[in-house]
């Protein structure tokens, strides 16, 4: 066994990784960005060593930084956790020609599959199925659209270097088209260095499906049975569980008996996953599943199969990487149950999911469940990295009970003053559609209106807060310190101010409610408002967007402007669009009006909160 182990990467993947490290007595090293100094998993590791400023691309996408990091540590072995360097094939290779191990897929594998249509070429010979498409050379943009128009629409264009939802557009018209291809190539090109694209078939109602794989440097290959993606927003997944609903044995043992075969095909070694797209329109059936790519590490929604299977997949991969055959034979691994997994990011879903960063000053997770997180409370969500806070894990008998298990989990996080998503989980987690399995990869895009909290309180947010203010009125014994309901008698009627806005509301809720740094907050469904007494507040609810005033949601760069001053635009229209986080966000227009001032300019750098357009209401 592996006898030390410095994990290249950070957060939550960086903790999972030390918990199995610690429990096989293997030394672990952390290394750390100058703003991570703090974070839990420095303190939780053996040795921890200073890489670089924040930036990603000064601190851990350097590999001389952290081979160096590794020759001072004594380390004899890299694992790079998911995301920044795990596919990087070079980085790879520099790892094991400084003698040390490499606690991934082999190079080769890495450079098969890391470009999706070399890779597709080569799961085509060896017969694995794929998606309709164009992969070629020839990268005109005339030559694109004709391919697409050829394979018929909708399609979808994707980064040949892409991953985890970036550089992706789904095109549904002719029209459409050019500027689609524009936007994935600027993404692609600033995500991953490389904006060669090829065009899909776009799939109507279609699943993600995904078979965890694993391979030994002895030629042992074996799958741990599928997991189901489908409930993605912007290709981003949202919840994912395991195995897949509605998938009978004899499509999961040809899908994944195609996913052993992908492996086989390039001499795999180590944790891997083959993703797979499902046409699910009559339900999954083997003959409409196609191979979509492949991805050389470890997932983040690996717990999933753990929960399911019994089984670390961490000590797997420290275990191949260490010379040993697979712990279990393909006939010694059983599906127990279900699982299912939520992602909670710190972002609003009432303002477009954009990210919300800021000090976690309060923070709790739910009981009796599995959380990865990465953070802790008195931490801070930071602009320099991915925004996810944690993993919530849930495991039950069925998958009815799951979905109950994990609504609730969702329902019960508190997080202030940082917006999350939480709400929005809870809702999703509980949706009678998703519940019976009615799923896809549209599922979020189509039920959004109802899965997306209101930006306003709902009268239960209003009651609640009012019950958590009664103590202070002389109403009764309630405190604002633990969960409540209030039952009196006596006038039950409160003023409350919930935000800028002052509500009247009968007193009949349960939530809890706490004090941060001096103000109220009330914690409901997975949901954080700040409340107090309706003591000189105003009344009603006037929207934000009352100026029309576009301002930047976060620091970034302007990659578009498509108005000029004095134009005339529509409500919903398209203003700019700006790239922050390697992402693009499309600012656009409240209402129907005139661009009154125009202040943004395309490459220009922009702060959080900067006006970049005014938009004057039409007369």
């Amino acid at each position: 066994m592996i006898e030390s182990l410095l994990i290249a990467n950070r957060g939550e993947i960086a903790r999972r990784i030390i918990r199995t490290a610690r429990r096989l007595g293997v030394r672990t090293v952390a290394v750390h960005s100058d703003v991570d100094a703090d974070m839990p998993f420095v303190r939780e590791a053996d040795e921890a060593v200073a890489i670089g400023p924040a930036p990603a691309r000064e601190s851990y996408l350097v590999a001389d930084r952290i081979l160096a990091a590794a020759r001072a540590s004594g380390a004899q072995a890299i694992h790079p956790g998911y995301g920044f360097l795990s596919e990087n094939a070079a980085f790879a290779e520099a790892v094991q020609a400084a003698g040390l191990v490499w606690v991934g897929a082999p190079p080769a594998a890495i450079r098969a599959m890391g470009l999706k249509d070399a890779a597709k070429t080569l799961m085509l010979a060896a017969g694995v199925p794929v998606t309709p498409g164009y992969m070629g050379e020839d990268q005109g943009a005339e030559r694109l659209f004709a391919e697409a128009r050829a394979i018929g629409w909708p399609v979808l264009i994707k980064a040949v270097a892409g991953g985890g939802g970036k550089g992706m557009r789904r095109v549904d018209a002719a029209e459409a088209f050019a500027d689609a291809l524009d936007s994935c190539r600027r993404e692609a090109a600033a995500a991953f260095g490389d904006d060669h694209v090829l065009i899909e078939k776009y799939v109507l109602n279609p699943r993600h499906i995904e078979v965890q794989v694993f391979g030994d440097s002895h030629g042992g290959v074996v799958h741990l049975f599928e997991r189901d993606c489908s409930l993605q927003r912007r290709h981003q997944k949202v919840i994912e569980e395991a195995p897949a609903p509605g998938m009978d044995a004899a499509t999961r043992a040809a899908v994944c008996a195609a996913a052993v075969q992908a492996a086989r095909a390039v001499d795999y070694v180590g944790a891997g996953t083959v993703e797979f797209i499902a046409d699910a329109s009559d339900g999954l059936r083997a003959d409409r599943i196609w191979f979509m790519e492949m991805n050389t590490r470890l997932q983040v929604e690996h717990p999933v199969t753990e929960a399911i299977t019994g089984q670390d997949l961490v000590e797997w991969q420290l275990r191949v990487a260490s010379g040993e055959r697979l712990p279990k034979r393909q006939d010694e691994l059983t599906i127990d149950g279900w699982a299912m997994e939520a992602r909670l990011y710190a972002e609003n879903p009432t303002t477009g999911f954009l990210p919300s960063t800021g000090p976690l000053t309060h923070l709790r997770f739910p009981d009796g469940i599995r959380v990865d997180s990465g953070v802790e409370q008195g931490g801070a969500v930071t602009p320099y990295y991915d925004p996810m806070i944690a993993k919530l894990v849930v495991h039950a008998p069925t998958r009815a009970a799951a979905a109950a298990r994990l609504a609730c989990a969702c329902g019960a996080v508190e997080v202030w003053p940082v917006r999350t998503n939480a709400g929005f989980l809870a809702r999703a987690a509980g949706d009678a559609d998703f519940v019976g399995g009615r799923i896809d990869t549209g599922f979020i895009a189509r039920h959004g209106d109802r899965l997306v909290p209101a930006a306003d309180p709902s009268d239960a947010v209003i009651a609640a807060a009012a019950a958590a203010l009664m103590p202070e009125r002389g109403g009764g014994p309630w405190t604002t310190l633990t969960g409540f309901r209030a039952n009196a008698d006596a006038d039950r009627r409160v003023a409350v101010a919930i935000g800028d806005t002052t509500h009247v509301a009968d007193v009949d809720a349960a939530g809890r409610a706490v004090t941060v740094d001096g103000e109220r907050v009330l914690f409901l469904h997975g949901e954080a408002w700040r409340f107090g007494p309706a003591v000189g507040r105003r009344g009603g609810g006037e929207g934000a967007l009352g100026d029309g005033a576009l301002l930047a949601p976060m620091p970034g760069r302007i990659v578009a402007v498509d108005v000029a001053a004095g134009e005339t635009v529509r409500r919903g229209q398209r203003v700019l669009v700006l790239e922050a986080m390697k992402m693009e966000q499309a600012l656009l227009a409240p209402f129907d009006g005139v661009v009154a001032d125009l202040s943004a300019a395309p490459g220009q750098q922009v702060n959080e909160g900067q006006v970049l357009a005014r938009i004057a209401k039409a007369d």
